[in-house]
């Protein structure tokens, strides 16, 4: 049983392609999506190992309840934490969640892309919060209202107006004319950017004039239609040609991506000699120590997905820093 979880941001640098394997479509390797809503994710298996390469390669110095970890026990204690190749010998300690997309860029006429979300999307991220994070002492405190669909920040960079003087909102080749600037929305910005960004002046303020709620069924469309389409070839060497049937087209997530996931944290007790050593304390629970021992070793920045060796899927990581939690 999972006794806390730490919910954490990934923003991607550069596009990112976690595959689901070949498809009939139009595209050779599709990205992982939903089933029942088409809507883009990444599995947490792949998380999960991404996460636990990096901790195994970090040069981090980090402390377990105080204690150094011997330079030599590293790695066991990675294994540890994470779950041992042999999943027999104990389950991981670490779970993680699929990773779903909150926020995604789509060019605009102005502004050069906004971030969009909808109703749907927002309202599972609000329950998935409440359900990990929030006691029951503080349930009636509200986190955000949900902004209406077709909603924008008020004093929006995005709005542009036509002959008649009507604010208007144009993203990819889509007009969009009945979009209204609510409280709400300007709210919700807000308190995401300070979320998501709460170290870099200008991507947050960015954020808190970009953000754009449209319909579901309209979310839907550009998750699906509007992420990177590219065609690769292999070469043959010595013709200068392509070699055979090599030409393949792969999807991918576009940079300025925002994905969320948690990190469930187990108290089991496999009472291995890393478990003892590092894991049992009488001042602390084993759950605290786990979360802070994930919290001061996850990376800034790592990668996620395939095409490694081509600059893909570089992602920030940003640890979840609730103001409103620190000061209930």
């Amino acid at each position: 049983m999972y006794k806390k979880a730490v919910p954490f941001f990934m923003i991607t640098r550069t596009p990112l392609h976690a595959g689901s394997g070949q498809d009939l479509g139009f595209v050779d390797l599709p990205i992982q999506r939903e089933k029942h809503t088409d809507f883009p994710k990444i599995e947490a298996s792949g998380i999960k190992g991404s996460l636990k390469e990096a901790f195994e390669n970090s040069n981090k110095t980090i402390k377990i309840a105080g204690k150094n970890i011997d330079a030599k026990e590293h790695k066991e204690v990675v294994k540890f934490i994470f779950g041992p190749e042999d999943g027999d010998l104990h389950a991981g300690l670490l779970g993680f969640t699929n990773a779903r997309v909150l926020l995604f860029p789509v060019k605009s006429i102005k502004g050069v892309f906004a971030w969009i979300t909808c109703p749907m999307v927002l309202e599972r991220f609000k329950e998935e919060l409440e359900m990990r994070i929030i006691d029951d002492l503080n349930k009636q405190r509200e986190l955000f209202k949900i902004p209406t669909e077709r909603s924008i920040v008020k004093g929006s960079n995005l709005i542009i107006e036509d002959k008649n003087g009507k604010e208007k909102i144009v993203l990819e080749e889509y007009t969009f004319s009945d979009v209204v600037e609510t409280e709400e929305c300007s709210k919700f910005a807000e308190w995401i950017a300070e979320r998501i960004f709460p170290n870099n002046d200008y991507w947050k303020e960015k954020m808190k004039k970009d953000i754009v709620v449209l319909s579901n069924d309209d979310f839907r469309d550009f998750v699906k239609f509007s992420t990177e389409i590219v065609t690769r070839i292999k070469i043959d060497n010595e013709k200068g040609t392509v070699e055979g049937n090599a030409l393949f087209t792969e999807e991918y997530l576009p940079s300025e991506t925002i994905l969320y996931s948690f990190a469930l944290i187990s108290s089991l007790s496999p009472g291995t000699d890393i478990d003892k050593k590092y894991f049992s304390s009488d001042k602390n629970k084993k759950e605290d120590i786990i979360m802070q021992y994930f919290k001061d070793g996850i990376p800034e920045i790592m990668q996620i997905g395939g095409n490694t060796t081509i600059g893909k899927g570089i992602v920030k990581i940003q640890i979840w820093e609730d103001k409103y939690e620190r000061e209930r």
